[in-house]
């Protein structure tokens, strides 16, 4: 009986190692994705979602946003997503001010209390395209967290209990 408890025990502490491996290849997988959509788009966030009702008509709460960002300078028109800003004096770059479509005035309230105005380096990126309703996933677990617990608890669970292919 000592050699099948052996062998038994054997085998649960390989299928964890593999559990486990396979885990941190998934998280890998990801972050290396994320990482090379930061490298081929030039944006610190190439995907984003549109939290509020400010950028209707164009893009609805809870429509994912897809950015791109290059060196050329902002015009007058284009669907830009922009990163809290602190001031800086001195500055020789172009001076930028947003406006959401929705919005009767301009996003300066969305600015430092002493900051009238935009650099581009502040810019994360233009919009190139768009998936809707999509984005309402993250907004919904960012106001129910517990909502969020839940499914990540039965995430790991799904990874925890799974088996490999072609075990019993």
């Amino acid at each position: 009986m000592g050699w099948i408890e052996e062998k038994m025990k054997s085998t649960q502490i390989r299928q964890t190692l593999y559990q486990a491996i396979s885990l941190g290849m998934v998280i890998a997988s990801a972050l290396m994705i994320w990482k090379g959509l930061i490298c081929i788009t030039g944006s610190e966030s190439p995907i984003v979602v549109v939290l509020s009702g400010s950028m209707e008509p164009g893009f609805k709460r809870g429509d994912i946003l897809f950015l791109y960002m290059n060196k050329d300078p902002i015009r007058a028109g284009e669907i830009v997503v922009f990163n809290d800003v602190h001031e800086q004096h001195g500055s020789k770059e172009a001076d930028i001010l947003t406006k959401g479509d929705a919005n009767d005035m301009d996003d300066r309230i969305l600015y430092t209390s002493s900051q009238r105005w935009l650099q581009q380096k502040y810019i994360m990126g233009r919009a190139v395209g768009f998936l809707p309703y999509v984005g309402w996933v993250t907004i919904i677990m960012t106001d129910k967290p517990i909502i969020k617990y839940i499914l990540l608890s039965a995430l790991g669970l799904l990874v925890i209990t799974s088996k490999e292919q072609g075990q019993a």
